[in-house]
């Protein structure tokens, strides 16, 4: 357990073709199954500062308590992830600590000299946060809201990991508006 913010609870990794990687963390790997959404409805996005509209691609699976991510850039708009793709790496881009008390946490990131160099929500009470400094080159930290609909789609992923026999191994999000 890391003695920054608890546990990390997610491994992100930026691919270049997300239905390839999930075949292989599935077949290779026996992770799964994929909870796969083509166009991520990011909203408030900020990336130095700066808005955007993203358009990234994100499969989520776990392997017992630990989440995996991957994560597909779909357009060029500026993020920590085109800026790892640009650098010429692949692979493990950040590990997430997930919290239920958002704003305390972000605080805390902060008085320990951490900067917010990405940010956004994703549903209600799915807010988010990379920070710019690099413990392991490319690699960083991402602060993830996990109450309401994202907490509930979350559990939904891990529960649907236990026991799973290989079958169905791409599943489309939970509309998260219905969780």
């Amino acid at each position: 357990m890391s003695t920054l913010l608890g546990p990390i609870r997610q491994l992100g990794y930026v691919v270049d073709d997300i239905e390839a990687a999930m075949a292989h963390w599935s077949d290779a790997m026996g992770v799964g199954p994929w909870f796969y959404n083509p166009q991520v409805p990011i909203e408030d996005y900020v990336f130095e500062g700066e808005s955007y509209r993203p358009h990234n691609s994100v499969a989520l699976a776990n392997s017992g308590g630990m989440q995996v991510e991957l994560i597909q850039t779909r357009n060029d708009v500026p993020s920590c992830y085109r800026d790892f793709m640009q650098k010429g790496l692949r692979g493990l881009q950040h590990v997430a600590f997930w919290t239920r008390d958002y704003d305390a946490d972000l605080a805390r990131m902060e008085a320990q000299g951490f900067t917010v160099r990405m940010s956004g929500c994703v549903g209600r009470n799915g807010r988010f946060a990379y920070f710019a400094e690099e413990h392991h080159p490319g690699t960083c930290i991402e602060l993830s809201e996990v109450l309401g609909p994202k907490g509930t789609m979350f559990d939904l992923i891990r529960d649907a990991s236990e026991g799973w026999d290989g079958s169905d191994p791409v599943r489309p999000f939970p509309d998260l508006s219905a969780l």
